[in-house]
């Protein structure tokens, strides 16, 4: 089936996989990674996408991990020597798309939360970020960890307007 678009090749391929990873400010799903790229342009398929993924973390270019898939120092390097190959439009359609992702990806890395059992209980870290330093770090004993998993989960989702109750409390 011939696909519409400007990326057929598969250098080029390789070229938008990493171009859109090095925009990113960490690591991504795999699949948020292909839903990126293919939105980008039409031009390649599923298939061809995932040959040149797999060639990229074979040789080193992409990190793979149990968070996700991110750029190496060498994948950096080379593409910035080459990303000017891909056509305007499909870079700049690329960037349009990176934005909720790199801002969710961004508010991601300042908000941490995890836990760890000792034998005198659960503990359970929560800390959120301003970008140069804690606003907020909390260290709670839990119940369990099923407790500290949640309690983990929930502040991930919401940590910003729990920083906030915290201080309006403190304040009254």
């Amino acid at each position: 089936m011939d696909h519409l678009g400007f990326i057929h090749e598969e250098l080029d391929i390789k070229i938008l996989i990493l171009f859109i990873l090095r925009r990113l400010p960490g690591e991504v799903d795999p699949n948020v990674l292909s839903d990126l790229c293919r939105s980008c342009d039409d031009g390649f398929g599923y298939f061809d996408y995932t040959d040149c993924l797999d060639e990229l973390i074979q040789n080193g270019l992409i990190a793979e991990n149990e968070e996700g898939l991110s750029i190496t120092d060498k994948g950096a390097k080379n593409v910035d020597l080459v990303e000017t190959s891909i056509p305007y439009s499909v870079r700049t359609k690329a960037v349009k798309l990176l934005t909720p992702e790199r801002e969710r990806l961004r508010r991601l890395a300042m908000i941490k939360a995890g836990h760890r059992v000792e034998k005198d209980g659960c503990y359970v870290t929560l800390a959120m970020s301003d970008g140069e330093g804690d606003v907020i770090r909390l260290e709670l004993l839990c119940g369990g960890e099923e407790q500290a998993k949640r309690i983990e989960k929930n502040f991930r989702k919401g940590a910003e307007r729990y920083y906030q109750r915290i201080v309006e409390m403190l304040s009254e």
